[in-house]
């Protein structure tokens, strides 16, 4: 299916949409101030060792200290302190080599835990990559496994080995690939993996991309050899360079950009990873790029709780702190000639592929339990989770899918490397402070009365005003009854004072 990628730069954010067939199937943004971080590579400093958790806290420069395994350490170490160049094995194959279902592999080292925590001290330099965003109130994830990503291959400096990723099943195509990539393996003395985008290259566009990455690798060694820690050595392309990088291939036929500056900035990019580049580049002149792509509506539409199938049916997205829900329901869906069994299914299987479409679309991760209508059938059953699991293989990010009840639900996890869209682009509502609701005007106006008579109590006062929303003024005054008795009762005079700007759930004394 051809696909273009859309990019519209502004100087307060950049978006970038990869659309197939008129349908957003990707989208990126990224401002100034949210920049990430993911792929740097850092000089640090160990900053605390603890021993309960098996990790250390590393300073890299930034306000929050990064986190590193004790699995990792060690090998940053004997690199560091050794007289060879610093250098550590790839980190983005676990990026750029998913398989389902995998888990990240730590470096173990022959060392028990407790030997190596007696050789690990604060103060001890090291070098590590991101591979994770900070979230909330922790720090950014890092390890010792770095990798310098191409357009073609992954350089793996300190390890000579050559893989190639699991996601190319040619048999013939992978012994092509590893037999290129065998002689500048010997003579550099460094490693390779070999990215999806490389099936199919010619050994001339290999050849030109390990050369880049071998040759932006020794300037990174000076920088690690002559700069103190903490102290950043590389910085990981920004989105529109990054998203050219991963995702551009023979399906795109067209990449439009509604900047001039990054058009050139682009085709400049572009001619060092490629031959003929600027065929496929288009300036647009219009006046709204996503507008007249249709995709501003498809945009807004990601942040909705709600998705309609084609069928009618739909499903209903709910994030929370700790997992996302989906559930699915049938809606609309009507086919006379199907049964409650065979409705369930076929919705069900369309919502499948929908769902991993959305977690893509959305970048959601963590914990995600998705609830399918029920299925009395087994090979139902089995088929919808397979359709799921296919759906998902080509999502890109790491995830671990479980079994489905009998009652339709799955539980499973998914990789989440980067703050989702709706993070960038939406704050915890200061109304209902992330709650979704509020309290009534109803209870708002009967906690005051309590307030009311608990202030009087313990402060008599022969007057009291309350200010409160107009709306739980016309609660309480629906309770004059109860106002009268109150100022019988502490002989005082009450005043409802009406105040517009003021939140429904509060209640002010004076």
């Amino acid at each position: 299916m051809p696909k273009e990628i859309l990019i519209n730069a502004e100087p307060q954010e950049r978006r970038v949409a990869i659309v197939a067939d008129g349908k957003l199937d990707e989208f990126y943004i990224e401002r100034p101030q949210d920049k990430t971080i993911v792929g740097n590579i850092y000089k640090g400093r160990i900053d605390a060792v603890l021993p309960s958790i098996g990790g250390a806290f590393v300073d890299i420069g930034l306000p929050k200290k990064g986190f590193l395994y004790l699995s990792e350490i060690e090998y940053s170490f004997d690199v560091l302190e050794s007289d060879n160049p610093p250098a550590v094995e790839q980190q983005q194959q676990q990026q750029h080599n998913k398989r389902r279902g995998g888990r990240h592999n730590k470096h173990h080292s022959g060392k028990s835990a407790s030997t190596l925590l007696g050789s690990i001290k604060k103060g001890q330099e090291i070098l590590v990559q991101v591979v994770k965003e900070s979230f909330g109130n922790k720090g950014p994830r890092l390890s010792c496994h770095i990798g310098v990503a191409g357009r073609f291959l992954v350089l793996m400096p300190q390890e000579p080995l050559i893989g190639v990723s699991r996601r190319l099943v040619d048999v013939a195509e992978r012994k092509r690939l590893r037999q290129v990539l065998s002689e500048i393996k010997d003579k550099e003395k460094v490693g390779f993996i070999v990215r999806t985008a490389a099936a199919g290259k010619t050994q001339q566009e290999l050849l030109k991309d390990a050369n880049f990455l071998i040759r932006h690798w020794r300037k990174m060694e000076q920088a690690i050899a002559s700069t103190p820690a903490p102290a950043l050595v590389h910085e990981e392309y920004d989105l529109i360079f990054r998203t050219i990088r991963d995702s551009f291939n023979d399906e795109v036929s067209k990449i439009i950009v509604d900047s001039r500056n990054e058009f050139f900035r682009l085709q400049r990019f572009m001619r060092t990873f490629m031959s003929s580049p600027g065929r496929k580049i288009e300036f647009y002149r219009g006046i709204d790029l996503f507008a007249d792509k249709d995709m501003e509506r498809q945009v807004n539409k990601m942040f909705e709780p709600t998705v309609y199938l084609n069928s009618k049916a739909y499903i209903i997205i709910e994030p929370t702190e700790g997992l996302v829900v989906i559930d699915v329901n049938s809606g609309g869906f009507k086919n006379k000639n199907l049964n409650q069994e065979d409705t369930a299914f076929k919705v069900n299987c369309e919502a499948a592929l929908e769902v991993a479409h959305q977690l893509k679309l959305r970048d959601l991760g963590g914990i995600i339990v998705i609830d399918f209508i029920d299925m009395m059938k087994e090979h139902h059953r089995r088929e919808v989770l397979k359709t799921l699991e296919t759906a998902l293989s080509k999502g890109g990010a790491k995830y671990d899918l479980l079994g489905i009840s009998k009652f339709g639900l799955v539980e499973m996890t998914r990789e989440r490397v980067h703050n989702t869209v709706q993070t960038l682009s939406y704050q915890i509502c200061p109304y209902c402070q992330g709650r979704g609701r509020v309290k009534s005007a109803v209870t708002v106006a009967i906690r005051a009365f309590k307030d009311m008579k608990k202030r009087l109590k313990e402060v008599p006062a022969a007057e009291v005003n309350i200010t409160v929303n107009p709306a739980v003024i016309d609660e309480m005054m629906k309770s004059k009854n109860t106002l009268a008795f109150i100022e019988r009762k502490f002989r005082t005079r009450i005043n409802l004072i009406s105040n517009p700007a003021a939140h429904v759930e509060e209640i002010k004394f004076s």
